[in-house]
This record gives structure tokens, C-alpha cells and sequence, in this order.
């Protein structure tokens, strides 16, 4: 069994979570720090769009923004020497347009959870709001947020359509498993197929299993 389709997806994977995760959260905290319920719902639906639209139409529309012949695609490859169309970059992309709304939705959700008596009780006492971000909302909200984070990995590890779109199915470079999946079905290597499909399962069952844990393990403890 090749196993360049399996490293490129961990690795596709990893960089692509850390990304969601950053971003996930940090969207969360906008989205509910602003007072208008108008542009609150609009930006929730734009961060959300990706979940329930087609991956080949979010593949489609990365070519539109990061296509070599597009403004944003020419800019970055003449100015910058970065080509995003086609290379490992674009899966690492692909992946976390695909994944974000999972960790923004859930990040939002651990956030509302939280009392808001907690919240008005440190500001009564004069912390900043960055000091009550960190030192008490993420840590609240941290069983959540981690399991938003692994359920984020398991979705840029299967990811499909738009990598197949923006990234294409190059041999050691971007063919991650579901493509590689794909290869050998379409060329009839129904056993190497099988073997991919194995490693994809056990990953995604560790996967759920650490979600699980996380999600019903709160990090802080009351004493």
C-alpha cells in the first residue's frame, strides 16, 4: 500500500485544524460580540454557508478566487511566487473552508452555554475583556471547543470535492486518501482500495472516541 495518500491527508489534516481552530473561535467571539442582530445573522450565515453547500461548489468557487488567471491568483503568484491552484497549499485550503463552520458553530455553542452571570460578576470586579476571554470563557468553554477542533480533523481528513476541484488528484503531492479511494475503485484495484478505506476507518473511529472523551471531560474542574 502507498503510503503517501496517508501522510499527505494527516498532514493536509493538522495544518488545516490548526487554522479552523484559530479562526473558528475567534469568528465565535466576533459573531457574538456584536450587538446587531441584522449583521450577526448575516455574518453567521456566511460562515456557515460552506456546511450545507456541495464541496464541488466550494471547489469551484476557490478556482473563481484562486485561479491563476483571477486577480487574487495572479496577484499572489506574480507578486508573491505563490501558486495555490494545484499544489499541496490548495488541500490544506480545500480542507479548511470545508471544515471551519464545524469549529465555528460549535465554538459558538460553548460560548452561549456559558452563564452570563459569570461573565457580568468579572466584569463587576474590573477584568478587561480580553482577561475574561481568556481566563474564563475559553476555559468554560474548552470541552467543546476541543471537540469542535477533532471533529474539524475528521472532516478535513475526508475531505473530497473541493480538493479535488482546486488541488486536482496529483500523485505524492495531492492525492489525499478519499482521492486516493477514488484512483484505485476508478482503475478497478478494488484491494488497494480496501486497504485505504481500513485506515480511514480506524482513524475516524479513534477520532469520534477522542471527541467523545473531550466532549464529556471538562478541562476545569470546580474545586
Amino acid at each position: 500500500m502507498e503510503i503517501s495518500p496517508i501522510l499527505i491527508s494527516l498532514r493536509t489534516a493538522s495544518v488545516a485544524t490548526f487554522f479552523t481552530f484559530i479562526f473558528g473561535i475567534f469568528a465565535a467571539k466576533l459573531v457574538l460580540d456584536i450587538k446587531s442582530e441584522r449583521i450577526k445573522a448575516i455574518l453567521d450565515t456566511i460562515f456557515t454557508i460552506p456546511l450545507v453547500l456541495p464541496p464541488t461548489v466550494i471547489g469551484f468557487l476557490l478556482l473563481l478566487v484562486f485561479g491563476v488567471k483571477r486577480p487574487i491568483g495572479r496577484f499572489l503568484l506574480e507578486f508573491m511566487g505563490i501558486r495555490i491552484v494545484f499544489s499541496w497549499q490548495a488541500t490544506v485550503l480545500a480542507a479548511f473552508v470545508i471544515a471551519f463552520p464545524l469549529m465555528y458553530r460549535t465554538a459558538m455553542g460553548a460560548f452561549e452555554q456559558i452563564d452570563e452571570n459569570l461573565i457580568m460578576a468579572a466584569r463587576t470586579l474590573g477584568m478587561s475583556e480580553s482577561s475574561i476571554f481568556f481566563r474564563i470563557m475559553l476555559p468554560l468553554a474548552s470541552p467543546g471547543i476541543l471537540g469542535g477542533a477533532i471533529l474539524s480533523f475528521a472532516r478535513s481528513l475526508g475531505e473530497f470535492g473541493a480538493t479535488a476541484m482546486i488541488a486536482g488528484n496529483i500523485e505524492n503531492k495531492t492525492r489525499t486518501l478519499p482521492l486516493a479511494i477514488y484512483s484505485e475503485v476508478a482503475a478497478g484495484n478494488m484491494k488497494q482500495a480496501s486497504y485505504y478505506v481500513a485506515v480511514v476507518l480506524a482513524i475516524s473511529f479513534i477520532v469520534i472516541l477522542l471527541m467523545n472523551y473531550f466532549g464529556r471531560k471538562p478541562i476545569v474542574k470546580d474545586k
